[in-house]
């Protein structure tokens, strides 16, 4: 029997060896989300800039997430603020560049949303923050439509990878068009990380198995009757996702095959 190999994900020179991202924002209360991290095996989490205290006094979130994690063996996990809430290029340009000053991370996961209330993405205005971020050193992962050609153009601007959405963010729908994911998976020159509309683990096995190679996801989990446990579930869903992915599905068919030989049959 043949053994797995290694599977790391690399984006920006860096290595995960999880594939699954997970918020901060939401949960009952902080201890339930360190323990939602800890059955998520997350190496990467977010953080809303604009929503956190940045000092590093003894109980910012910032803190509280360098002590819980000290003692993996893969190190602390990683930060990748976002600049949630942001509407311009110039708001999201700004607040990245203040998350860099205040956390020592070029890393930022860019938002600019072009309405309140769909927190739907400017495009528009995302292209150019891009553009601006990643001139300035930045390594951009820009939330994105599920759109090939934005995700083209992203790339073509040095985004480090790109994160389209699966469904309205918070909205808990699934992956709403696994064909226009698909196609960006197979077009990208840079890794896929599937971003907003995952509501239970089975949209993100789906979202491994059309080709992503990520997933990111917040409120699936923190607004999860048990949190703990459905970071769990994320955990394993991304994981045989992964490897169905890896493994390749059989062709779907239009017309029954029998799974067995049909020659030699009994009273043939």
């Amino acid at each position: 029997m043949s053994q797995p190999t290694s599977d790391t994900l690399t984006i920006a020179g860096r290595g995960f060896g999880s594939r699954l991202f997970l918020g901060t924002a939401g949960y009952p209360n902080q201890q339930v989300m360190l323990d939602a991290l800890e059955a998520s095996g997350s190496e990467l989490v977010t953080l809303a800039i604009r929503r956190i205290s940045l000092d590093g006094y003894s109980e910012s979130l910032v803190d509280v997430l360098a002590r819980a994690t000290a003692g993996r063996p893969t190190g602390p996990v990683g930060l990748l603020p976002n600049t949630a809430g942001c509407m311009t290029a110039k708001e999201a340009v700004l607040t990245a560049q203040l998350s860099r000053e205040a956390l020592d991370t070029p890393w930022i996961k860019l938002e600019v949303i072009g309405d309140r209330e769909l927190l739907y993405p400017d495009v528009e205005e995302l292209l150019r923050a891009t553009e601006e971020l990643v001139n300035d050193g930045f390594v951009v992962l820009p939330y994105c439509n599920d759109d090939p050609v934005t995700c083209r153009k992203l790339a073509d601007l040095g985004a480090a990878a790109v994160m389209p959405l699966g469904a309205f963010i918070g909205s808990g729908m699934g992956i709403r068009n696994p064909h226009a994911i698909e196609t960006i998976c197979t077009r990208s020159p840079v890794p896929v990380v599937l971003d907003a509309g995952i509501g239970t683990a089975s949209d993100a096995a789906l979202a491994m198995e059309l080709g992503c190679a990520a997933v990111l996801l917040n409120t699936a989990v923190s607004k999860a009757r048990d949190p703990v446990r459905m970071a769990a579930a994320m955990r394993a869903a991304v994981s045989a996702g992964r490897g169905a992915h890896l493994a390749g599905r059989m062709p779907m068919r239009a017309h029954a095959e029998p799974s067995s030989p049909q020659m030699g049959l009994i009273g043939s």
